[in-house]
């Protein structure tokens, strides 16, 4: 019950701590607009904020895709509260960014960052001038979010799919407390890669972002309504986990795995299956099939060594078996799933070794045959043993495999971060093969 009231209190918490509110000057609207397309060019930007605001020298800059500012010296109207700047130069079929920081009547610096295009689509905010490209720190997020998220769907598949029935009650505590412990991580791995992302473009340290302007990130980009789905998401599933564990019940732990695939999609649908040139319904698709699989064979090895072996002897053979039977169609659809999305990605094999893209796939490609011949020798030596009733010591062994696809799911989060060759670029690699 202790452990019940803790995870009730964290759940508490962090919904009332989103709550706090803000006393600085908030954005209220801009032209041009955020994120839009114009017919002709402004002759000015104007901002207008909730409460006045006092501008310094480049309080509001226009950026030209080469870097070079179009603004000139910004001035404030209506008592404060809106901020203009002239610009010139501006051309059509051509994209700027907006960048802008002003100080509110309580001392904090609001900024923020978006684009506008005259005649052609901006691109999102997490492209605009002078915005950082992913580090190691949005990929360890990433990271935290995939692991959580084969914490969560892992163990869930292994109780309700492979351990259906009454269990001892020690592993049913344990599985109740990794899935919603990881239901939790998860939300708040996708609050960290959001702000990471958003600090990125809006070029501000991290402690300086809670008076930064994120509405252009959370509504104008896939990646920002990705995070509100999946924090949405996640916090349903969260409840259904704590239902499920006050009460007893297996149904709402079903509708949370049934969910918690679901939402799965919505990193597809924001990664670079789905938004790349020569993307379709069936890259996304296919890369969602491959992120459940893992995540599943991921985070069920994980819970035969976090949870089955130390709290249910009894029960090893059959899920350590139960398991092992299911891992074998996973494998097959992270393989074949796999070598589908590489094949889309590349256009030659030299590209594997001659891009960045190419050689993180290379690094995940070798981490993944090790956890599959770590798998292998599982499914060949311990099977057989547990199978004919021989006591077998695979609790170590079973935690080195977790370890390493683990592993596997780090090299994945920064392969999502990197960026594909693009098609020209492709179709040279390829003209230059065929001469």
């Amino acid at each position: 019950m202790r452990a019940r009231g803790a995870l009730v209190l964290a759940a508490a918490a962090a919904l009332v701590a989103p709550a706090t509110a803000s006393a600085h000057a908030v954005l209220k609207g801009a032209s041009p607009a955020t994120q839009s397309s114009v017919d002709a060019a402004p002759s000015e930007v104007r901002l207008r904020f909730s409460q006045p605001v006092v501008v310094a020298a480049g309080a509001i800059q226009v950026l030209a895709p080469d870097g070079s500012s179009l603004a000139g010296p910004a001035r404030v109207e209506e008592g404060g509260r809106v901020v203009v700047a002239p610009v010139s130069g501006l051309r059509s079929g051509i994209a700027y960014t907006v960048r802008w920081r002003v100080t509110s009547g309580d001392g904090h610096s609001p900024s923020g960052v978006y684009t506008f295009g005259i005649g052609v689509v901006p691109p999102p905010p997490t492209d605009a001038v002078g915005a950082r490209g992913a580090t190691w720190r949005d990929d360890l997020a990433r990271w935290a979010l995939f692991a959580a998220i084969a914490l969560l769907i892992g163990p869930l598949t292994l109780r309700l799919v492979v351990l259906r029935g009454p269990v001892p009650a020690a592993l049913e505590r344990r599985v109740h407390l990794v899935t919603t412990g990881a239901a939790l991580a998860a939300i708040n791995a996708g609050i960290l890669g959001f702000v990471l992302r958003a600090s990125n473009a809006l070029q501000l340290p991290f402690g300086d972002l809670l008076y930064g302007d994120l509405q252009p990130f959370a509504e104008k980009t896939r990646f920002g309504i990705a995070f509100l789905f999946l924090t949405v998401g996640f916090g349903v599933v969260f409840g259904l986990l704590l239902l499920a564990w006050v009460l007893e019940l297996d149904a709402p732990r079903l509708g949370a795995l049934a969910l918690s695939v679901g939402l799965v999609a919505g990193l597809s649908l924001s990664g670079h299956q789905a938004t790349e040139p020569g993307s379709s319904w069936l890259t996304a698709l296919v890369d969602w099939l491959h992120l459940v699989a893992a995540s599943v064979w991921v985070g069920g090895v994980a819970a035969l060594a976090l949870v089955v072996w130390p709290t249910a002897p009894a029960l090893r053979r059959r899920a350590f078996v139960g398991f092992s039977r299911l891992a074998v169609a996973l494998v097959g659809v992270l393989v074949v799933g796999g070598v589908y999305l590489a094949l889309e990605r590349l256009a030659a094999p030299s590209e594997l070794w001659t891009t960045g893209y190419g050689r993180v796939l290379l690094v995940k490609l070798a981490v993944v045959a090790v956890a599959l011949g770590w798998g292998a020798v599982h499914h060949v030596v311990v099977r057989p043993r547990l199978e004919a009733g021989r006591p077998v010591r695979a609790r170590p062994s079973l935690a080195g495999e977790a370890a390493v696809a683990l592993a596997v799911l780090l090299v994945a989060a920064a392969l999502t971060n990197a960026s594909p060759p693009p098609p020209e670029r492709a179709g040279d690699v390829t003209a230059t093969a065929a001469r």
